[in-house]
This record gives C-alpha cells, sequence and structure tokens, in this order.
C-alpha cells in the first residue's frame, strides 16, 4: 500500500512540475530549434553571400585588362558595395596599383589609405600601410611616410618598414639615421637584397666623398 502511495505521490508531483514549468519547458525547446534552424539559415545566408561577393570580386578583376576609366568606376563602385568585405581591401590594393603605374601618386594614396582603413587582416594592413608610406615619398610627404610606418606592423615587415624609413631619411637628408635604417633592414632580413645593400653602399660612398 505504502509503495502505491509512494508512485501516486511521484505522479502528483511530476503533474505539479509540468502543471507550474510546462509552458516554460515547451517555450525553451522551441526557441532552441527556432535558434538552430536560425542559424542554420544564418550560415547558409552568409555563405551565399560570400559566393556573390566573390564573383563580384571576380568581375571587377577581369575588368583590370580592358578600359581603365571602367576598371576603376566599377572598382571603386564594388569597395562602397562590400566595405566589410577583404575583397574590398583587395580591391583598393589593385586599384592604387593601377594609379601607381600611371604615376598617379595622388590617386594611389587615396586608395591605398582606403586599403589601410577597411583592412582587418594584420597582413593586408601592413601591405597597405608599407606601400602607403612609398607613394608618400614619390608626393614628397616624408613626414606623413614616418608617421605611417609609425603603425604597429605584424615583425615580418620590419625589413621592409626600415628600408621605407631609410628612403624617407634620405630624401630628407638626414644621412645618418637614412643610413641606420638601411642596416637595421638588413639586420631584419633573412637575405638583404642587392637593390637595399647598393643604398648602404652608396652612403658609406657618400661618407667618403664628403669628408
Amino acid at each position: 500500500m505504502s509503495d502505491h502511495q509512494t508512485e501516486e505521490q511521484q505522479v502528483e508531483a511530476i503533474k505539479a512540475f509540468w502543471s507550474e514549468n510546462g509552458n516554460a519547458i515547451i517555450a525553451g525547446l522551441v526557441l532552441g530549434f527556432a535558434g538552430f534552424i536560425g542559424y542554420g539559415y544564418y550560415q547558409e545566408n552568409k555563405l551565399a553571400q560570400e559566393v556573390n561577393t566573390s564573383e563580384a570580386y571576380q568581375n571587377v578583376v577581369e575588368l583590370s585588362s580592358g578600359d581603365e576609366k571602367t576598371y576603376l568606376a566599377e572598382g571603386e563602385k564594388f569597395i562602397s558595395e562590400n566595405g566589410d568585405s577583404s575583397y574590398s581591401v583587395l580591391t583598393a590594393l589593385a586599384l592604387a596599383k593601377e594609379a601607381a603605374s600611371h604615376k598617379d601618386w595622388a590617386k594611389a594614396a587615396e586608395y591605398l589609405a582606403t586599403a589601410q582603413e577597411k583592412a582587418t587582416n594584420p597582413g593586408l594592413k601592413a601591405i597597405a600601410t608599407t606601400r602607403l608610406a612609398r607613394v608618400q615619398i614619390e608626393l614628397a610627404q616624408y613626414d606623413n611616410a614616418l608617421s605611417s610606418l609609425a603603425t604597429p606592423l605584424p615583425a615580418s615587415f620590419k625589413a621592409s618598414v626600415e628600408e621605407i624609413k631609410g628612403d624617407a631619411y634620405l630624401k630628407q637628408d638626414k644621412v645618418d639615421l637614412a643610413r641606420n635604417a638601411y642596416q637595421a633592414a638588413i639586420d631584419a632580413s633573412e637575405q638583404a637584397s642587392p637593390a637595399l645593400q647598393m643604398k648602404l653602399d652608396d652612403l658609406a660612398q657618400h661618407n667618403v666623398l664628403t669628408k
């Protein structure tokens, strides 16, 4: 008899618990299932967006071999429409290269500043930054170039940063600073390029001639 009563008490306890909490449990299950479906939809939608962005980027790349004005216009449009995508950074870098090939340094600087601003990947940001500094030197904006290079960049870019600093210092006739920067670039390089070594050698020759 006691066993029967115990079972009844258990059933009644379950009924009471379900009566008090049943709606909340059902709601939680529904929300959880809806969240699972929503997450799957989000992932599929995100993938579709990435595919569409990739295709649009490829279309812009294909225009690079055609009319320059069309290429630049479509590239700028792509950047404005895909500002949060790494593809917009790649496009800005490509447009900067196109502008630089025509020595349109001001336009190249504009594109590179855009790439630098939008880049979230450290490598892409470093590429945009070092290229911007080179272009700023072409524009005789030496202090701006040095300021750009003051931005913290990955250690793998140290040699490039120091070499560009040397170029900027040399343009300012700061020979000692240029020499130190070139030496730092060589020290940071696994194998210094002949061009970089030549820059340092030329400064050594400059010292001999000025003594």
